[in-house]
């Protein structure tokens, strides 16, 4: 966050606890008064932490550092009260929070550590006041709320940086199951490739049909290759669709011949007389349409039938893909629609998340349903061309 909009958010916690400029004019009237108190409190401060492991296992510079960090305190104590509450001050309290989650300091001891500063503050007040008692109420009112309003400030930036330092985490263990899914997915076809190339190069007097059945192996395993650096390329960059009339029938047409299924899978296509147009990008949900068809197939082990029923469903279409597969297991159902989450010993897992992203970006819904041993029914629903859209 900028030191812009760290003020921005310190102004709108000042309006959250009612922080006045009298508030302000209460404190500073303090920063002379309880100057003195300051260096006892910060001796107490560094005591106590030496009683705790958990928060002085984080100082190890030894007194040389303790000595440093008294004087940052008592900085820090003389800008509490002494203020201005400005862009500047403002920056340094978030730079606190930030700090304490690059020593490792847990949170809990900052809350802690101020409460006990809080008291001897407010120890510190009772013992040099010499008000009458309302404004000493006031005047530990507006102490109060300027003590909160810092360890909102330190909270804050602490859990900013600690939810960035997660997704940072989170960022690299999915940048090494990519990498891992990759490598698995390209190393299979570059050896094929690497195999017949070595063969080319040295085998003696070999035929035409030994060498075109080489050539034929490299093309074909060039593009289970290619496919596998489409396939993240696709999930990276899926492009927003437009919603334009297509023909479910010829769409799904289309992706049957282009998936080759093996003989043994009978294949029914059983769409409802007059089923409307979908709205949708037929491109895309080729995608989709492509990989539950694959997933099908792989579930069958190549024989078995594959069932696609299309229904209208008010102003919605509805596709079923019903297989006589092996099922999912019921732990793994929740968990298949997720990028990187596979039930295949080969594959990146990213077939179905892809086909859900695709579908929700159309704005329809694809759900599972399966029984282990007794197989599966993906559907998927799409908005359907209206009388209206057609005319």
């Amino acid at each position: 966050m900028d030191a812009d909009g760290l003020l921005a958010r310190y102004r709108e916690l000042q309006s959250y606890v009612g922080w006045d400029a009298d508030d302000a004019r209460r404190v500073q009237a303090l920063a002379s008064p309880l100057d003195s108190f300051l260096p006892g409190l910060i001796d107490d401060f560094y005591r106590e932490i030496q009683r705790h492991p958990a928060a002085s296992n984080v100082i190890t510079g030894g007194d040389r550092q303790i000595d440093r960090l008294k004087q940052s305190l008592i900085q820090w104590l003389r800008e509490l009260l002494a203020g201005p509450y400005d862009q500047a001050y403002v920056v340094r309290r978030w730079r606190v929070g930030m700090r304490h989650v690059e020593i490792g300091l847990d949170q809990v001891y900052t809350n802690v550590a101020l409460s006990r500063l809080r008291n001897g503050l407010i120890g510190a007040l009772g013992r040099t006041w010499q008000g009458d008692q309302l404004s000493l109420i006031e005047t530990i009112q507006s102490l109060d709320k300027l003590l909160d309003l810092d360890l909102a400030k330190i909270e804050d930036a602490y859990q900013a940086e600690h939810l960035e330092r997660r997704r940072r985490d989170e960022r690299l263990a999915a940048i090494g199951q990519i990498a891992g899914g990759v490598a698995h997915e390209l190393r299979n076809p570059l050896n094929v490739i690497k195999t017949s190339a070595y063969y080319l190069l040295n085998a003696r007097n070999a035929s035409p049909e030994k060498v075109g059945e080489h050539l034929r192996r490299i093309e074909q395993h060039v593009t289970v290759a290619d496919d596998a650096i489409t396939a993240l390329s696709n999930f990276a960059k899926l492009p927003h669709p437009q919603l334009i009339p297509f023909s479910l029938h010829d769409c799904l047409r289309q992706v049957l011949e282009t998936e080759h299924l093996p003989a043994a899978i009978d294949v029914e296509l059983d769409l409802a007389p007059g089923l409307p147009a979908a709205l949708g990008d037929a491109n895309q949900l080729r995608i989709v349409f492509g990989n539950l068809i694959r997933n099908a197939r792989d579930a069958m082990s190549g024989q078995g039938r594959l069932t696609i029923r299309g229904q209208q469903l008010d102003d919605d279409v509805e596709i079923e893909f019903t297989d006589t597969g092996t099922g999912i297991p019921a732990d793994k159902l929740l968990r298949i629609m997720e990028p990187l989450y596979s039930t295949k010993a080969r594959g990146l897992g990213l077939g179905l998340a892809l086909a859900k992203a695709i579908v929700d970006k159309h704005e329809g819904t694809l759900r599972v349903q399966s029984e282990w041993g007794r197989g599966s029914t993906f559907r998927v629903r799409l908005k359907a061309q209206t009388n209206e859209q057609s005319s």
